[in-house]
Order: structure tokens, then sequence, then C-alpha cells
């Protein structure tokens, strides 16, 4: 009998789906434990497929650019002519 304690299960069943939610109803379960462990004592290479991004396995030596630092905005000469407090433009209110 398969516990739900083992490393490695199979699952024979099927999959049902309402909305989000899923259900696998399982109709055998199968311990795979032993293969799991057997693993290891392979002596030939367990190649596996690199991804399009994988750059360590293409080799591409370019640094990686979200790691550059960004370029700050260059500085400008702004004039803005009523920057000035003595020359502030404000409307006089009369309260009277």
């Amino acid at each position: 009998m398969t516990t739900p304690s083992a490393s490695m299960m199979a699952i024979n069943g099927r999959i049902q789906r309402e909305g989000d939610v899923v259900h696998l109803v399982a109709q055998r379960l199968f311990d795979l434990s032993d293969d799991l462990g057997r693993l290891g004592e392979r002596d030939e290479q367990f190649p596996l497929p690199h991804g399009r991004g994988d750059e360590f396995a293409r080799g591409n030596g370019a640094p990686d650019p979200r790691e550059r630092p960004k370029a700050a905005a260059p500085a400008r000469d702004i004039y803005v002519p009523d920057l000035l407090i003595d020359r502030l433009k404000v409307k006089s209110r009369n309260f009277h």
C-alpha cells in the first residue's frame, strides 16, 4: 500500500476541473521511492535540456544588463523668470 509519505509517487487517475478548482481523482497509487533512491547510483550522465535563457550553457559572457547602473538624465539649465522671490507675481486681494 502506498502512503502519502512516499518520496516519489505515480498516480493513475483522472483530472476534474471546474472554474479555478482542479481535482486529481486517483484510481491507483504507485510508490516509486526506491526508484528515486537509485537515481544517485547511476554511472551514466543524466543530461537535462537547457532553456533559451540559460547563459551559462550557451556561453554568453556579456554582463547582465539589469546590473548596469542606470544613466542619469542630463542636467539642463532652465530659466524660469518668476522663480526669484523678489519678482514673485502675487495677485493682491482687497478684503475691505
